[in-house]
């Protein structure tokens, strides 16, 4: 399961930038299969550290709080007016904790995220604790482009990962990592190459 990250070559001039909430794991890998090709990283945490990431190589940032909307739909088309301005062919959802509504998810010409199950189980929050619960013998990661609906999206990329007895939520979580990383880095290349899955 912790197979490296498959990269391929992308396009001349594909682009991508990458919303995060969080530590930036999954942004972690992108950087790493795909230097130069991340625009922006943008987010509702001041704090997150994948924030810190996309410093570290020179990735712009942009950071928009919250706070102050009326609607989350006043929400998203600020941040996709910040976003746009990068030109990017992809937006991609990376621990990004929010749901997006169509006044984000209609201005990019696609947009993927990451989720750890086998969709449609588990849709939405708390999937991993939910899975454990469940008594089912295989969970896994989905990657899948977004629509209004939560994780309802066409799957691009989906893979199962055995559920052992004595896992915990930690466990589970730690195993499934390397897998969001090499799924994400591979249906990003798909999208971009137009792989039919």
């Amino acid at each position: 399961m912790s197979r490296e990250p498959s990269a391929r070559r992308l396009p001349e001039g594909a682009r991508f930038a990458v919303l995060a909430s969080g530590s930036g794991t999954n942004l972690q890998a992108l950087l790493d299969a795909y230097p130069g090709r991340c625009a922006v990283v943008a987010g509702d945490k001041k704090e997150a550290y994948a924030f810190e990431r996309a410093r570290r190589v020179g990735v712009a940032t942009e950071y928009v709080e919250p706070t102050g909307f009326e609607t989350r739909r006043a929400y998203d088309a600020t941040l996709a007016e910040r976003v746009s301005v990068y030109d990017v062919g992809l937006v991609v959802g990376a621990g990004y904790m929010r749901v997006l509504t169509p006044a984000f998810l209609e201005r990019f010409p696609a947009v993927i995220n990451v989720h750890p199950s086998l969709l449609p189980l588990f849709k939405g929050l708390n999937a991993i604790p939910r899975a454990l619960e469940s008594g089912e013998k295989e969970t896994g990661v989905t990657v899948h482009y977004m629509v209004e609906e939560v994780d309802a999206g066409p799957v691009i990329r989906q893979e199962a990962v055995p559920i052992l007895p004595g896992d915990t939520e930690e466990t589970l979580h730690e195993k499934l990592r390397p897998v969001e990383h090499r799924l994400l880095v591979e249906a990003v290349a798909d999208h971009f190459l137009g792989v039919e899955k």
